[in-house]
């Protein structure tokens, strides 16, 4: 599929300048959004000895997170489109930094519920949201390149948080990591400040006189009015559903989605079930998170290259069908017992391939289906729908396992 095309005013996005130090802001908003909540299991142990709490019950805390990141879309894309990228993303920051101390303050699995799940996610989903909104409208022809190295910071900051948090956890316990954590998710205000508007520009052979611009700004007046209170009628947008491409996309992300971040929470307990020690096992997602570092940019080279731009949807296909593969050859291990840990690695390695060339082009697909106009409706309908995957994936995938592999060491304190 060909790129989209400018929006409907003629405007063509910039393709640089100013551009990239939104994509530093949008790096920074994203890698929190999406590091977050794998992160925090670096604190779940010694949650559960202070609180007494269950290993499904503390699962939550990130499914609920994860679920309010991508339910709360549709507000997000509404307040993008009504106020910009940049307050919004600006009051995620606050919400997030808000939340992560009030939390530190908890007594209770509720109350960490409240703050890190419910408050929490929805700032998260405003940085989301807002960033990924505010690149379509700098970029188009670099535009993959753009995404991608956006969406790097996902793996950039969960390579830097987890040894941050280890260090903290061991430092300050789990109350005062989120005091200092929340501190520093307030930097996502500053990437917020990054993020300037996108100013029209006015061709010089197209600029009529004066009396014929003043009509023709009542005219956008009158249909800004309108459409304003068409967007206040509908709060989603249910004629995305008449389109075969946006259903099929749907349908493959919500599939993929189910099963995205599963591997990521049970990872590091399944090695350590299968005989690898602890540090060992913590490495692996450092492992991944590192390999998923330089895939997310390099896979933005490649879909912004000639021929594969016009094919960005089949490339797209190919990183779900491998990253799917990846994951059906992990059980042999119990055929290699002996290398477990190499066998390990190496599943990382090519895990960290393969999630990385997903996230790389699981919204740029999605600007290249919508166009930058429909794109924040889009992502909003798309978000709010993938939440509930979202929520019952890593729930359902640790009852599997339960069944199949008992985590002993997970239950020696109870």
């Amino acid at each position: 599929m060909s790129p989209a095309p400018a929006d409907e005013l003629g405007r063509k996005p910039l393709d640089g300048g100013w551009g990239w130090v939104v994509v530093v802001g949008a790096h920074i908003s994203i890698g929190f959004a999406y590091s977050t909540p794998k992160v925090l299991a670096i604190f779940y142990k010694e949650i559960q000895e202070n609180l007494g709490a269950s290993y499904s019950e503390i699962a939550w805390i990130s499914s609920i997170m994860l679920a309010a990141m991508y339910a709360g879309g549709p507000v997000s894309s509404k307040l993008v489109t009504r106020f910009g990228s940049r307050p919004i993303v600006m009051a995620g920051g606050l919400m997030c930094g808000v939340s992560m101390v009030t939390a530190s303050f908890g007594n209770s699995m509720v109350h960490l519920y409240l703050c890190i799940g419910i408050i929490g996610g929805c700032g998260l989903s405003l940085n989301l949201n807002a960033s990924l909104t505010i690149i379509s409208k700098y970029f188009l022809v670099k535009r993959p390149l753009a995404n991608g190295l956006a969406m790097a910071g996902s793996p950039v900051f969960l390579c830097l948080l987890a040894p941050l948090n280890q260090y903290l956890l061991y430092t300050y316990g789990w109350r005062g990591s989120f005091l200092i954590l929340g501190g520093l998710m307030l930097n996502c205000c500053v990437a917020g400040a990054l993020m300037r508007p996108v100013i029209a520009r006015c061709k010089i052979s197209n600029c009529a006189p004066q009396k014929k611009m003043e009509d023709k700004t009542n005219e956008s007046n009158s249909k800004l009015k309108e459409s304003c209170m068409k967007s206040a009628k509908s709060f989603l947008d249910l004629t995305f559903f008449k389109d075969r491409g946006f259903v099929i996309y749907l349908i493959g992300s919500i599939m993929f989605i189910f099963g995205a971040y599963a591997p990521i929470v049970f990872l590091s307990a399944y090695a350590i079930d299968q005989g690898v020690g602890e540090f060992s096992a913590a490495y692996l997602l450092t492992i991944m998170g590192f390999v998923d570092m330089f895939v997310r940019p390099a896979t933005g080279l490649i879909a912004s290259s000639k021929r594969v731009r016009p094919r960005i949807q089949y490339f797209f296909s190919f990183a779900l069908v491998f990253t799917g593969t990846v994951h059906l050859l992990c059980p042999m291990i119990t055929m290699f017992k002996s290398y477990s840990y190499i066998f390990l690695a190496t599943y990382a390695v090519f895990f960290g391939v393969g999630f990385g060339m997903v996230f790389a082009l699981i919204f740029e697909c999605l600007m290249d289906l919508m166009g930058n106009e429909r794109f924040p409706s889009a992502v909003g309908l798309v978000t709010i729908i993938e939440c509930f995957p979202m929520l019952l994936g890593p729930p359902a995938a640790g009852n599997t396992l339960n069944m199949h592999y008992p985590f002993k060491h997970m239950t020696e304190s109870y």
